[in-house]
């Protein structure tokens, strides 16, 4: 039988299911796993399926093919994402028992497209955790919202903000917080 990228990630997803059984402990309890994940920037249209953790060690090539990915489009500008933000996405896909697509609202923003964004809206913040590299905005494909952002908050991992008008959550590695 021959395989599809797609169902590798599938199939080593599935590897992770007496993982997915004892939720809270997923990583804790198998660090060894490697974590993949597929993803489109809805922007670019760009899709990627990764093995950014190969159970050892993060992989630096595959690391650099994300921060790619959820580069700050408007200006074609790549900045390192905190690979704690992929770990997230992969445990809160654990804690659902889903492998679904990841869909990047917005990764990497520069400090000028920060700024132009907050004189059209005022949830975009001044000192926004996207200007690091250490914020997401996404959604999981064909999941609920609100069980992407329930998940995310039981993990405690940092801020998570509910978007439900414009159908994404946004996750960070900073403090704890939750808003709207």
């Amino acid at each position: 039988m021959v395989f599809s990228r797609r169902d590798f990630l599938k199939l080593a997803g599935s590897g992770l299911v007496v993982a997915t059984c004892a939720p809270s402990v997923a990583f804790a309890s198998y660090p060894d796993q490697p974590r993949s994940l597929a993803l489109t920037n809805l922007h670019t249209r760009e899709a990627l399926e990764t093995c950014y953790f190969d159970g050892t060690k993060y992989v630096a090539k595959e690391l650099g093919r994300l921060n790619h990915l959820c580069r700050d489009f408007r200006r074609n500008e790549v900045h390192p994402m905190d690979k704690r933000l992929f770990d997230h996405i992969s445990q809160i896909q654990q804690e659902l028992g889903v492998q679904a697509e990841v869909e990047i609202i917005s990764g990497y923003r520069s400090p000028a497209t920060n700024e132009a964004l907050r004189g059209k809206s005022s949830g975009v913040a001044k000192k926004s955790y996207h200007m690091l590299g250490q914020a997401i905005d996404f959604r999981l494909d064909g999941v609920n919202l609100k069980r992407v952002r329930d998940v995310a908050r039981e993990l405690k991992f940092g801020g998570v903000g509910y978007y439900p008008g414009s159908n994404f959550i946004h996750v960070d590695t900073g403090p704890v917080r939750y808003w709207a």
